[in-house]
């Protein structure tokens, strides 16, 4: 029994029917489950460092290959008290203690503690602290959604049950800040975590080799940070709540530095998004580089209404991913979708997929039979967009319509970016590193017409707030920010639309038949 800072007894007792669950689970999958690893993470934690261990439940080695504690050169005797207890501990086999040769502070010590665990061969890390703030009796609880639910991370928070959080002895201080800047943080980010600073977490291995942590901070917002990557990511986040405790352990972090720095954090993240300043830290490798978005002043939703409701046949170009394929398919006839993915690779069925490299669109085995052409964002990823424009020329109807999406490079963002020496390319959006060609509203609508097309209609985007904010579309605050934009965009296309859609008909039939390579 433990007696918080409150005066409140706290009696951490382990979860039996999800140990149980967790067990059964290493039976059923064999050499299949996941292999778990403990990081216990220490720096004067002499006091603490025993008991912390001791209470790692012994039927837990059944299902975690090690426990490695890292200690951050403590000026105390940490690593002496854990090396002697690792001789006896139950654990011994699967127990190492290491000690860096200098202090690399609470971020740097995790990324030591991480690139172990990588190198072992894990897939999973939990990182728990040795001054036994965090109870060890919540393994189970931060492992089991791996096992069930496949989740790559995973936070125990303090806060999903608040009450505790007080009645375990944190200062009320302590309490009103974390919230305010889980608030902050929350806004900013577009999340809705119930904490942002708990220090209790888990992490896959396969995640952790997708983002650059070692260009994170040193310092305790290393924690944010990995949250900032995680969340640019796509990665979700599951939160399970937990009970935690404050006794006379140490605390090396300074509040104020503390929440400075988580400030800046999320902020130079909006800011890397914006283009307006590059942080290598930022850039992860992502499965995934787009998502549908569903706002009305999209680009995918202002190309959808431009498609007549059960009106005929598209030949859609360059939607491997399927965004726009499964609403058009219930809006129209046919929907054929070409791209250069394999078929094994692509979302769309096979039967309405063909695969074919870009440079061989005439050889395509269509005829002069679809309504409508779409080429989504395609032509920025090609070097003579005017070639591929000639090429599926020959598949539209002479009274059909092209309809062409392409981002617009004069928008304010890369104006600005470009009057303080920037231009730098991203993982998305405009200066996707994919991107070939660039367009303005004026040099779209030139391509168009040396190609053989007659500009119908022009229509701006507003920015994509739903992907910035992480957004189901169902946010009011969203909705507000997209119709103020729209409004700017709609007002002064060159200057604030974040695309161009844009319809044409075809102005003359020249012969378009032979075949042949079309020069990329």
């Amino acid at each position: 029994m433990l007696v918080s800072r409150s005066g409140h007894e706290i009696d951490f007792k382990i979860n039996e029917e999800k140990l149980s669950l967790l067990l059964k689970r290493k039976e059923e999958l064999g050499e299949s489950f996941p292999r778990f690893g403990i990081l216990v993470l220490s720096y004067n934690a002499a006091n603490h460092i025993g008991s912390t261990l001791a209470r790692i439940d012994e039927r837990l080695k059944k299902v975690v290959s090690e426990i490695f504690i890292f200690d951050d050169n403590s000026p105390d005797n940490t690593f002496d008290i854990a090396k002697e207890m690792a001789k006896t501990s139950p654990w011994q086999d699967q127990l190492s203690v290491y000690k860096n040769p200098r202090n690399l502070r609470y971020g740097g010590n995790q990324k030591v503690g991480y690139e172990y665990a990588i190198n072992k061969g894990l897939d999973y890390v939990i990182m728990l602290h040795g001054d036994g703030q965090y109870a060890p009796e919540f393994l189970v609880d931060l492992m089991l959604p791996a096992v069930e639910e496949k989740y790559d991370v995973v936070f125990a928070s303090r806060m999903m049950r608040k009450k505790d959080a007080l009645k375990g002895g944190m200062p009320l201080y302590k309490f009103i800040g974390n919230q305010v800047l889980t608030t902050f943080e929350n806004i900013i980010l577009g999340t809705k975590l119930t904490e942002f600073h708990s220090g209790y977490r888990m992490y896959s291995t396969k995640i952790l080799k997708k983002i650059p942590i070692q260009m994170n901070t040193d310092d305790f917002h290393f924690d944010t940070e990995i949250i900032i990557q995680c969340r640019h990511l796509g990665a979700p986040i599951k939160e399970v709540p937990i009970q935690t405790f404050y006794g006379d352990e140490e605390c090396n972090v300074d509040g104020f530095q503390y929440a400075f720095d988580v400030c800046k954090a999320v902020i130079t993240y909006r800011l890397h998004q914006l283009h307006l300043i590059r942080k290598g830290s930022y850039i992860v490798n992502r499965e995934f580089l787009y998502q549908r978005k569903f706002s009305p002043y999209s680009s995918h939703e202002i190309i959808i209404q431009s498609v007549k409701k059960n009106d005929g046949q598209i030949l859609l170009i360059g939607d491997s991913d399927g965004l726009l394929y499964k609403t058009l398919k219930n809006r129209c006839e046919r929907v054929c979708v070409v791209d250069q993915k394999s078929v094994e690779e692509t979302l769309i069925p096979q039967s309405d997929y063909t695969e074919i490299d870009f440079s061989l669109l005439k050889q395509l085995p269509f005829k002069r039979e679809f309504d409508y052409v779409i080429l989504c964002d395609l032509l920025p990823r090609v070097s003579n967009p005017s070639e591929i424009l000639k090429s599926v020329k020959r598949y539209l109807k002479a009274d059909g319509d092209l309809i062409v999406s392409v981002p617009n490079i004069a928008i304010w963002v890369y104006r600005l970016s470009l009057a303080i020496g920037r231009f730098n390319y991203a993982s998305r959006g405009p200066l996707d590193s994919t991107h070939l060609r660039f367009f303005t509203k004026f040099s779209i609508g030139q391509v168009l017409e040396n190609s053989g097309f007659k500009v119908q209609g022009l229509k701006p985007t507003g920015l994509p707030f739903e992907v910035v904010f992480s957004s189901s579309g169902k946010s009011r605050f969203i909705k507000l920010c997209d119709h103020l934009y729209y409004f700017l965009a709609y007002s002064w296309h060159k200057l604030f639309s974040y695309q161009f859609v844009v319809s044409s008909k075809i102005s003359n039939l020249e012969s378009v038949e032979g075949e042949g390579r079309v020069s990329l």
